[in-house]
């Protein structure tokens, strides 16, 4: 029986000791979720995918981060906090949209005002306008209630695949035409399905661009590379569980646990795959 109690105790300590160890292993790993969706609501003829949820199930994220006392940040408070090495708050969080949906504004923009949350929506240039995209009408609404854009390409192409001068034009491109149309600088670029390589990412930083975020490809898991910046897939389904998984992306250590691409790819230039 003794024996058996010395065993329970030597476990015990172990475990003690290894939460200990797992907890300093942490501290140091935290990054401030940058919660990436595509469409809100379900779109005639669309398949749910990735980064598509429903309106139902961003009111339900949106109110979890509003009860849960989670503090969701503006894109320029993010860059300008890692730029000066500051160390965010445990509870803050980033709200971001891909290519600029019309249903973006239809049933996501209703939400995010109503809890007073800023977010970024990253354009395809050429498509503002088009059936199913918004318009600048739109855009323009949104931008007062602290809603920020960035640029996306002019097509949204997969820009590793593109030739040099066609990617300039698809990243300096979209800058100029949307900064024509809104009269202010546009400073974050997303590179379309996250492909970039070391000749995009100058393109991107001549352009004039102050960041850019990619998918979870690249080097940088602790997005100290502006210009790497990693987001979080959020799902129609992350509510399940009892908001465990949604609770797991809102916790700032969903990149150390996370697959990262590296190396490889469909095309011999692309580093980061």
């Amino acid at each position: 029986m003794r024996l058996f109690k010395n065993m329970l105790l030597t476990l015990l300590v172990m475990v003690i000791i290894g939460c200990i160890g797992f907890t300093f292993w942490l501290r140091d790993r935290y990054v401030v979720p940058i919660l990436s969706y595509h469409h809100v609501g379900i779109p005639t003829g669309t398949k749910w995918r990735l980064n598509t949820v429903s309106a139902a199930s961003f009111e339900y994220q949106m109110n979890f981060m509003n009860r849960h006392g989670f503090e969701v940040i503006g894109f320029d408070d993010l860059v300008d906090g890692i730029k000066k090495g500051h160390q965010f708050a445990r509870n803050s969080v980033v709200v971001q949209f891909d290519d600029g949906y019309e249903d973006n504004y239809l049933y996501a923009f209703p939400i995010l005002k109503k809890y007073g949350f800023p977010a970024i929506i990253f354009l395809v240039s050429d498509k503002i306008g088009t059936p199913g995209y918004l318009t600048w009408d739109e855009i323009k609404e949104m931008e007062k209630y602290n809603i920020l854009f960035g640029a996306h390409t002019r097509h949204h192409v997969y820009l590793p695949m593109m030739s040099l001068p066609e990617a300039q034009d698809e990243i300096a491109g979209s800058k100029k035409i949307i900064e024509d149309h809104l009269g202010h600088p546009i400073d974050y670029f997303c590179y379309p399905s996250g492909g970039f390589t070391v000749d995009i990412k100058h393109m991107v930083q001549a352009a004039g661009f102050k960041a850019a975020v990619t998918t979870n490809r690249g080097k940088d898991h602790f997005n100290v590379d502006l210009y790497e910046l990693k987001r979080v897939h959020m799902n129609n389904t992350d509510y399940e569980y009892s908001g465990l998984i949604l609770w797991f992306k809102l916790s700032g250590y969903y990149n150390n646990f996370r697959h990262f691409k590296k190396g490889g790819g469909a095309h011999p230039r692309v580093m980061y795959e």
